[in-house]
């Protein structure tokens, strides 16, 4: 039997990683990358695995050098914590294993020191490579030479994690996605024919998921509904399930704008208690979508975009989204079209983000092709692409204006308040036929979302050291429980919308007071952070290449997505 150590490494402050508003939560971080759990599955019973997430607890080096075997997983965000926990590991003789998103667009980034690395999916040739490794016959490099076919994939080992540290749980359903976007590595790693997973492998986990005591759970693909004719009947037996157990548990997916044509689709996902979902719609400039052939944003059917948003919204899914800046099409007036739009489709949370062109995709070989590629490591303007309508300095203050302006308290309140207070947003969920056919258990449901209104309120007035801030939470909270009184549902929510503001508008603020920060740390990796240039998002691939996420969600139904997104 050997002994094998799985690492992810800490991520840097992030957007969707909520780490200021963590402690209102009472948690370490948002959500466990879902390549853990997949790979300790993957492993055959003879070989001890233990799961080390640096964003729950401190790396013990000396333990890792117990080990026979530490392997590490990680997105282009995590690379310069990769490297230099790779570094630590091989000083102390640790034969190491690197898989993942970030190795697998760049195979040679940590040069000799990785004994054996992973591109793409391993499912097969994780358990192919304990074996060979055993016979002292291993290769360096190992690369599925087909997909994994989804029907073959086991339930993720949810008990080695220490949930008690996370506020959400991850869940995979399916892998790629039928689009063509320029900026996105999903296609490129996962292929744009999408395979789902059957309905009893997602009901097995998610009586895994419950047993661990996740009631909050991120479904981590990367387009849910990218095969709608397969993942209705899915969608139809997690609804069952959860009739079966009450509903004890609150979802959020990504799914791409076309969701707003088939209402058939909308009404499944919320039988099936999905609540919110990210949407990448990156940019309001038909121009920019067709450079970058994200085609089903631009499509007539369904109307405009902001059409289609509101469609959503009115169905009763609450739509969070992606933007972009640093298209060929955009000139500096972009940065003022994206604050509209954002007004205008009543988005509270938006990650804005600057294009990255990621290695392996179109996007990184057409601007290599045309000399417009910052080669280093590190970005001083925060991403790699040189734009084309503007200076990249221009770029970069646009950027940081925009998500200023975006989490402003009153700019954001606005947003907020347009869609939960003036327009009276309901969630479909709650109002389903389940539902309506059984009043008490709506009532339970409101029970639960009242006391956990109580409960976050006393935490944002209790741990918020910002006075004026908690003003603002407080008279904005107040009005919401007046003029919405019957919903709690509504103003559970809304509580929980102010805990992740003081988040987006503590580190927009820090940005903006510091930009050699910002350069410095989301400049290394940028890919942005969020749908804006890589989408190495969420989707545990089993990180020898199952998974990652960026970032993690914070309440029912946050998204979380690094960037390039494919949705």
């Amino acid at each position: 039997m050997s002994r094998i150590a799985i690492i992810n490494p800490a991520f840097e402050v992030s957007y969707w990683g909520l780490e200021y508003s963590q402690p209102l939560f009472g948690k370490k971080a948002n959500m466990p990358v879902a390549s853990l759990p997949l790979l300790a599955a993957l492993t055959p019973p003879e070989h001890e695995v233990v799961l080390f997430d640096e964003n729950v607890e401190t790396l013990d080096f000396e333990e890792l050098e117990t080990f026979d075997i530490v392997a590490l997983t990680g997105m282009s965000v995590q690379r310069f914590r990769m490297d230099s926990i790779v570094s630590e590991l091989k000083d102390r003789g640790c034969f190491v294993v690197i898989g993942g998103p970030w190795v697998t667009v760049e195979e040679d980034y940590f040069g000799d020191r990785a004994d054996v690395i992973f591109i793409g999916e391993a499912e097969d040739t994780w358990p192919r490579f304990l074996k060979e490794w055993q016979d002292d016959e291993h290769q360096h490099r190992y690369e599925q030479t087909e997909k994994t076919e989804m029907a073959t994939v086991p339930t993720p080992r949810h008990d080695l994690l220490k949930n008690k540290h996370y506020l959400v749980g991850s869940l995979q359903i399916s892998r790629g996605c039928p689009f063509q976007c320029e900026f996105c590595d999903i296609i490129v790693t996962f292929g744009r024919r999408p395979r789902i997973k059957q309905a009893s492998q997602v009901t097995a986990e998610l009586d895994s998921l419950l047993g661990q005591g996740m009631h909050i759970v991120f479904i981590v693909d990367d387009n849910l509904i990218g095969n709608k004719a397969a993942i209705k009947p899915v969608l139809r037996e997690v609804a069952a399930w959860q009739q079966k157990h009450g509903y004890p548990i609150v979802f959020s997916t990504e799914a791409s704008l076309d969701l707003c044509e088939d209402d058939e689709l909308m009404e499944l996902m919320a039988e099936a208690n999905i609540q919110s979902v990210f949407i990448g719609l990156e940019s309001p400039d038909e121009e920019s979508l067709k450079e970058t052939k994200k085609y089903q944003n631009v499509r007539s059917r369904g109307g405009t975009m902001l059409d289609k948003v509101h469609r959503i919204q009115d169905f009763g899914l609450e739509v969070w989204c992606g933007l972009i800046v640093g298209f060929d099409n955009d000139t500096s007036a972009i940065f003022a079209t994206q604050q509209k739009f954002l007004k205008d489709s009543r988005i509270a949370h938006a990650m804005v983000g600057l294009l990255h062109a990621i290695p392996k995709t179109p996007l990184h070989a057409r601007l290599l092709e045309e000399g417009r590629l910052d080669l280093a490591d590190e970005h001083h303007f925060g991403t790699n692409v040189i734009p084309k309508g503007m200076t990249r300095d221009e770029l970069l203050q646009g950027y940081l204006e925009t998500m200023r302006n975006a989490y402003e308290p009153d700019v954001y309140f606005d947003r907020l308040d347009q869609l939960f207070v003036r327009d009276r947003f309901e969630f479909r969920a709650l109002n389903t036929d389940y539902f309506q056919q059984h009043p008490w258990q709506r009532r339970k449901q409101f029970a639960i979302f009242t006391a956990g209104f109580v409960a976050m309120f006393i935490r944002l007035m209790w741990k918020i050291p910002d006075a004026d801030l908690r003003r603002t939470y407080r008279r904005q909270i107040w009005g919401a429980v007046r003029k919405r009184f019957t919903s709690p549902d509504i103003y559970f929510f809304y509580v929980l919308k102010c805990a992740m503001h003081y988040h987006h508008h503590r580190m927009t603020t820090e940005m903006i007071d510091d930009p050699s920060k910002f350069v410095s740390s989301y400049g290394k990796a940028m890919r942005s952070d969020q749908p804006a240039a890589e989408k190495a998002s969420c989707h545990p691939v089993p990180e020898l290449q199952p998974a990652g996420n960026v970032g993690v969600v914070a309440s029912p139904g946050l998204p979380v997505v690094e960037v390039g997104s494919s949705s």
